[in-house]
């Protein structure tokens, strides 16, 4: 890897983790191309969300006409997909002026150069978002990447009718939760609490977020990755051990087996994230109006943290030519009620802005859960104790060798210590082998 772009890369990792300002060479707004603009701009946006071009129709109509910006939506795939394809656009130099990405590819993006500094425009929109969402925009330092779009929030899902047949309580701490799988289970031998699911590495990142963990962090201009911190293990001996007594199941989510489960009353609660109604609407039909959802249980009583499972935010590329017109773009789309309105029945988003999880769309409960009335509410106050999060160059690496270690010890009710001891190993063989330096 060339020197200048490893240096590049270590400064992303210094800025993510110490809050220093050390990205300023990664483009900015004040760019001298940075508001080119003459006349009539118009910006290209590469997005997943199911129907934003309505939504940019709003934006064209309305501020956009008046400010002679005009959008343009290409639909793209979401994910690692999406990632590469940016950045062979940015080395050509022709990346498009707006990108929707996730908020662990911010990293990546912004060390490789393709992630403008858009603060001096959308700055002021921080005051919409909670404090732990918008720093995986900012990446911990004074510049702003991106503007966040939509969050997942972790919560817990139970099934009230059973929890109420079988003389359960909601878990307040994953100590009782464990004790709650181990009385349904001797309750009900046929039934499971729930599945650890080894397809799902976002579910173990966040559950090891909301532990405190901080998997890539810096010592001095080298990675150090903390994949296998005591946060981190916590968890996987908390759950290897739930697995290995046989107290909650050890299949996968997202199959025919585990909609089943879920929809015949198998299994009785999941671990989950807010938009959790909509994939229990299509997994276990027959339930609808029987489950209710509750803040995540916490490791010390009292406490109030969550973890995220999912989200993307609105990125200016430094490609760009008129980067203060697509920044004042983001900033609407995610800021603006009617354009959070619509991306919430559009595209069926739960949105970071903190003002709209309380309006719009979103002052009746989704309709799977009409029997729990203030589900909005209450996901609300659960949102504004996001965790924050660290991320790193080689995410998708972590996550590929998650799936691999603990879909074996899952499988086989092995070590998930072991297992993560593995993907520990995997991510820092992968940081060298591209020619990171990496503090041991």
């Amino acid at each position: 890897m060339p020197y200048t772009k490893r240096r590049r890369l270590v400064s992303s990792a210094v800025a993510v983790t110490l809050g220093a300002s050390a990205l300023a060479a990664c483009g900015s707004s004040s760019d001298d191309d940075g508001e080119a603009r003459s006349g009539p701009v118009s910006l290209t946006y590469w997005t997943w969300t199911p129907g934003m071009d309505k939504i940019v129709d709003l934006w064209n109509k309305g501020p956009g006409k008046e400010q002679q910006i005009t959008v343009t939506v290409k639909k793209q795939a979401s994910g690692d997909t999406l990632v590469t394809k940016i950045l062979t656009a940015h080395q050509a130099g022709k990346a498009p002026d707006l990108v929707q990405a996730e908020y662990q590819a911010l990293p990546t993006l912004v060390s490789n150069d393709a992630l403008a500094d858009i603060g001096d425009t959308a700055g002021d929109a921080k005051s919409k978002f909670a404090e732990g969402v918008w720093q995986q925009t900012t990446l911990g330092t004074d510049a702003v990447y991106a503007v966040p779009q939509d969050i997942g929030p972790m919560m817990f899902y139970y099934r009230e009718d059973l929890f109420k047949e079988y003389g359960l309580t909601v878990p307040a701490t994953w100590d009782e939760f464990a004790k709650t799988a181990r009385k349904l289970k001797k309750a009900a031998p046929d039934k499971d609490l729930t599945t650890f699911s080894a397809n799902d590495s976002g579910l173990f990142a966040g559950l090891a977020q909301q532990a405190g963990a901080r998997w890539w962090t810096t010592s001095g201009d080298r990675w150090k990755v903390g994949i296998d911190d005591e946060a981190t293990k916590k968890v996987a001996e908390f759950w290897g051990g739930l697995v290995e007594e046989g107290a909650v199941d050890n299949q996968p989510m997202y199959t025919p087996a585990w909609n089943k489960a879920l929809n015949t009353g198998k299994q009785i609660a999941w671990v989950s994230a807010v938009w959790a109604p909509g994939t229990l609407t299509t997994a276990a039909p027959d339930t609808e109006g029987k489950w209710a959802m509750a803040p995540l249980p916490q490791w010390d009583e009292g406490d109030s943290s969550t973890g995220s499972w999912g989200g993307s935010s609105t990125a200016v590329t430094t490609d760009s030519k008129n980067k203060d017109a697509a920044a004042k773009f983001a900033a609407w789309l995610n800021t603006d009620g009617e354009a959070l309105n619509a991306l919430a029945k559009e595209g069926g988003i739960y949105p970071a802005s903190t003002s709209a999880q309380l309006s719009g769309a979103f002052t009746s409960p989704p309709e799977y859960f009409s029997n729990q009335p203030d589900f909005y509410a209450k996901a609300a106050e659960i949102a504004k104790t996001t965790a924050p999060s660290a991320w790193g160059p080689n995410v998708n690496v972590a996550y590929t060798s998650f799936k691999d270690a603990f879909g074996a010890a899952a499988k086989n009710k092995s070590d998930f210590a072991a297992a993560l001891d593995t993907v520990q190993a995997d991510t820092v063989a992968d940081l060298k082998k591209q020619g990171f330096g990496v503090a041991e």
